[in-house]
C-alpha cells in the first residue's frame, strides 16, 4: 500500500519501534545496567535492547541488539507489546518485548554498559527503570509459548506511571 494510502493523520500515532530482551536462567535475568555516560537511565537496570533500524524486522532487530550490548546469540521469542505514550502529540513507542532461556556463554561489556545477571527478588533493591519491575513481572509469569500479551503505558496528570495490561 504506498504511503498516501496508509491514512496517517494526526491523531493517530506515530511509533518508533523498539525491542526489549529479558533472557531468563531459572530465576536470575539478563539486566543491562547502563554505562555512567549514558544521556538516558545512566546507572540504572533494565532490559537489553534498543531501537529497530530502518529495514530490519523485529526480531532481527532484537537479536542484532542483544549480539551488540552483551556479545551473546539466543532463541527469542515474542512476551508482549506495548505502546508507550512518550508525552508527544503524535509520536509513541512500539515495545516489542522478547524472552530468552540462558545462553551458554557470559556477556561481555559493550558500549551501552554491563550486562548482569540479577535474581528476580533483588529488582527492589536495585536502581532500575520505571517500568522495569511492572513488565518483567508479567513476563515473569510467562512460559514460551503463551501469547504475548498486549499493554499500554503512559503518565497520569500527577506524573505517575501506569502500565495497563488487556486482558
Amino acid at each position: 500500500m504506498p504511503q498516501s494510502d496508509q491514512g496517517i493523520t494526526s491523531d493517530r500515532y506515530t511509533v518508533i519501534p523498539r525491542t526489549a530482551i529479558f533472557l531468563r536462567c531459572g530465576d536470575t535475568y539478563l539486566l543491562l545496567k547502563g554505562a555512567p555516560t549514558k544521556r538516558l537511565w545512566a546507572n540504572k537496570y533494565n532490559g537489553l535492547g534498543g531501537h529497530v533500524e530502518r529495514g530490519e524486522d523485529i526480531l532481527s532487530a532484537a537479536k542484532r541488539e542483544l549480539l551488540e550490548e552483551t556479545g551473546l546469540t539466543a532463541d527469542l521469542w515474542l512476551c508482549g507489546i506495548a505502546i508507550v505514550d512518550a508525552g508527544n502529540a503524535n509520536a509513541g513507542i512500539c515495545l516489542y518485548m522478547f524472552g530468552g532461556d540462558c545462553p551458554d556463554a557470559e556477556p561481555k561489556p559493550s558500549e551501552e554498559g554491563q550486562a548482569e545477571w540479577i535474581d528476580y527478588q533483588r529488582l527492589g533493591e536495585l536502581p532500575v527503570v520505571e517500568d522495569l519491575p511492572i513488565l518483567l513481572a508479567k513476563i515473569h509469569n510467562m512460559k514460551r509459548g503463551d501469547p504475548p500479551f498486549s499493554a499500554r503505558s503512559y503518565y497520569d496528570e500527577r506524573e505517575r506511571l501506569i502500565v495497563e495490561f488487556v486482558e
